[in-house]
């Protein structure tokens, strides 16, 4: 990939997708564009950074080790999420690592010192951020309440709810389909749950005809009343 490809990648994003071609031009100096291998490490745990992270391709995986040395997965971030320290705090240890998941991932990075010349130079920009970072706090605040309010089927039907309007599917025969990246162990931490515990629920679900689950794909046979039933939870 050329220089220029690089480069016209971050304008892919909705945060950047009214930038000037000259603030295009300052772009190409502030920021880098990087490739991780699969399971490779974006960054440590023990790893002081001050850079902010644009996902181009791929899927990234943020947790923490526990007590006890397990992994606990915070979020997967997808195409077009942004994430690292989007605090802004510079030289921060926050206790997380990021890894590539799935495949190798491209993504463009900026330290915060740049990344905030930037939003010092262009208000609309930053305002923009803002009301980026309040929708994605606003997102872990609401798993934070569920995780503390509901049970774990409850659970799982709302986080199913929210993977079918972050992602465009398609239909088929077999429903309303989207890609499915996550697999029974996945889904179980990020719903604070087993996985002993999310298979039986899925199993129940699929002889209920509410989901079918597969590796590469979630099927909805009856889309709009599985929406109509999570959108009451």
């Amino acid at each position: 990939m050329s220089f220029d490809e690089k480069m016209l990648l971050i304008r892919n994003y909705d945060l950047w997708s009214h930038i000037t071609d000259e603030e295009y031009e300052e772009l190409k100096i502030v920021h880098r564009y990087l490739e991780t291998k699969k399971n490779d490490f974006v960054y440590f745990e023990a790893q002081h950074h001050n850079k902010l992270y644009f996902l181009k391709e791929g899927f990234i995986k943020v947790g923490y080790i526990d007590e006890q040395g397990r992994e606990v997965i915070k979020e997967i971030i997808q195409k077009g999420e942004i994430f690292g320290q989007i605090t802004l705090e510079k030289n921060n240890l926050n206790g997380e690592f990021a890894k590539a998941y799935k495949s190798d991932v491209s993504l463009c990075a900026f330290t915060i010192d740049d990344f905030e010349k930037l939003l010092a130079k262009k208000p609309e920009l930053a305002l923009k951020y803002n009301r980026q970072m309040g929708a994605k706090l606003r997102i872990l605040e609401s798993r934070l309440q569920n995780l503390l309010r509901k049970d774990v089927k409850t659970r799982l039907l709302f986080f199913l709810g929210k993977l079918l309007l972050m992602q465009e599917g398609k239909d088929t025969p077999k429903g309303y389909c989207i890609n499915n990246y996550l697999t029974h162990e996945d889904i179980a931490n990020l719903i604070g749950s087993s996985r002993q515990t999310v298979t039986t629920l899925l199993n129940e679900m699929a002889d209920a005809n509410l989901v079918h689950i597969t590796r590469q794909q979630l099927c909805f046979p009856d889309v709009k009343g599985f929406q109509k039933m999570v959108s009451v939870i």
